[in-house]
């Protein structure tokens, strides 16, 4: 039978929302940075191209900017609604980082406000220079939430004394062991999904035979923003699975379908963890590499799950399969950046087989998947707490009856917001270009 209790509920709801969000908030952070590269171009060459470029994408950041307010707001509200016993408890808390993210936020919808209707009154640097205060706060912003779940996952800076939060300092619980590498490896990722994104959707185009130096100029600045961050994602993960298993060993253990504690413990590929037979069949073991990842020493000792009891263990499967599609992904992305960066360093440009070309327009979706399934990892790997020993999530979830409602009309809004969003992106697409441009192209 289906389970269409409170917790539940709120859990699927709170995973649609944040999904949802979670992916304009990339581009709510990445695009500003692409927006403020083509127009500098513009500025230093005088190239119409460059110029049509920000102004179309300057388009597409104003609708996504604009629901992902509003998919934002949303989120706010649940806090209370699904989880009024962790913020009753908690908000206080960690009250600092969104407090100052919605200076964040007022600050980038002011200049996001000038950037639009600015073209044609302020001077061609004045306008370019207004995108500047957006990428800072965009990137503040994403900061100051994540910093907020970066807590949950490394609680600090407070007392909890008969259930009630005391002595609370909120710096040191924004500032916590989980901010630097969380913090890091998520603004990268909005970096990457806008890149690879905006590099994917022109990549499809030429595969469909439509090609310009338009259309050139808009993929390589995509897949540049990509190249660039994908080895230093490669770097942060590495950090943030240090982190994990400093703070986290039982998330640690489930990422990798490790059961047993051990010394010079095997890193995992594939595999699908059992926990009735506590093992990861179908996997392909590299001894020691773990310990080596995790600690700095092969012969490091790794927890498993059975060190830990069952009923904190979080969903053993969802989180390995998880953690070995981001990972596998970020390799892809990995793969595909270098052969970028050969073939520009030996011939000055990219390569124009149809398995390059191809491989570009799936880099986009794949960065998606992989941010989600980031997301899962961390989410879903914390679990049963919502604050990581402290406060478990069945604990904070509301008792309201009609929660099932709340979720229907969620979730009927949220399709009838992403069908506009489509038809609208779809109508931008589909407007001509400038002649001017047409021919330059």
């Amino acid at each position: 039978m289906p389970d269409f209790s409170p917790f539940m509920i709120a859990r699927v709801q709170m995973a649609l929302t944040l999904g949802y969000h979670i992916i304009l908030a990339c581009f709510g952070v990445g695009l500003p940075v692409l927006l403020m590269v083509v127009e500098w171009k513009y500025l230093k060459t005088g190239n119409i191209i460059w110029k049509t470029l920000a102004q179309r994408w300057a388009k597409v950041f104003a609708v996504l900017f604009g629901v992902g307010a509003i998919s934002g707001t949303v989120l706010s509200f649940e806090l209370g609604l699904l989880w009024p016993k962790f913020m009753g408890t908690f908000g206080a808390v960690i009250g600092l980082p969104f407090s100052l993210e919605a200076f964040a936020f007022f600050m980038e919808a002011i200049f996001v406000g000038i950037y639009l209707y600015g073209w044609d009154k302020l001077s061609p640097k004045a306008h370019w220079l207004t995108s500047i205060p957006i990428v800072i706060s965009g990137f503040a912003s994403a900061w100051f939430v994540v910093t907020a779940n970066a807590w949950m996952n490394s609680p600090q800076g407070f007392v909890l004394e008969n259930g009630i939060a005391t002595q609370i300092n909120p710096w040191e619980a924004m500032l916590n062991p989980s901010t630097g590498a969380q913090t890091a490896h998520m603004i990268i990722a909005a970096y990457m999904v806008s890149g690879f994104g905006i590099a994917s959707i022109y990549a499809f185009t030429k595969l469909k035979g439509r090609w310009s130096q338009y259309h050139q100029k808009a993929m390589v600045t995509g897949l540049i923003l990509g190249i660039v961050f994908t080895p230093l994602q490669m770097m942060v993960g590495d950090w943030s699975a240090k982190v994990v298993a400093t703070t986290q060993p039982i998330k640690l253990a489930a990422m990798e379908g490790q059961f047993e504690t051990k010394s010079f413990a095997p890193l995992r590929i594939g595999g699908i963890p059992d926990e009735k037979s506590q093992s990861t069949p179908y996997s392909l073991e590299i001894p020691g590499l773990l310990s080596w990842l995790s600690y700095g020493d092969f012969n490091a000792e790794v927890k498993g799950l059975k060190d830990f009891p069952s009923e904190l263990h979080p969903p053993v499967a969802v989180v390995h399969i998880a953690f070995q599609i981001m990972v596998a992904i970020g390799f892809f992305l990995f793969l595909l950046s270098v052969i970028s960066i050969i073939a520009w360093v030996k011939n000055k440009r990219l390569p124009q087989n149809k398995l390059y070309v191809g491989s570009v327009a799936l880099s986009g979706i794949l960065s998606i998947l992989a941010l989600q399934a980031g997301w899962i990892v961390t989410e879903v790997g914390r679990q049963p707490w919502i604050v990581y020993n402290v406060m478990k999530t069945s604990e904070a979830v509301t008792d309201s009856p009609g929660i099932l409602y709340v979720f229907i009309a969620t979730l009927a809004i949220y399709t009838i917001l992403s069908v506009g969003l489509f038809f609208v992106l779809r109508a931008l697409a589909k407007r001509p270009l400038p002649q001017g441009v047409i021919d330059h192209g």
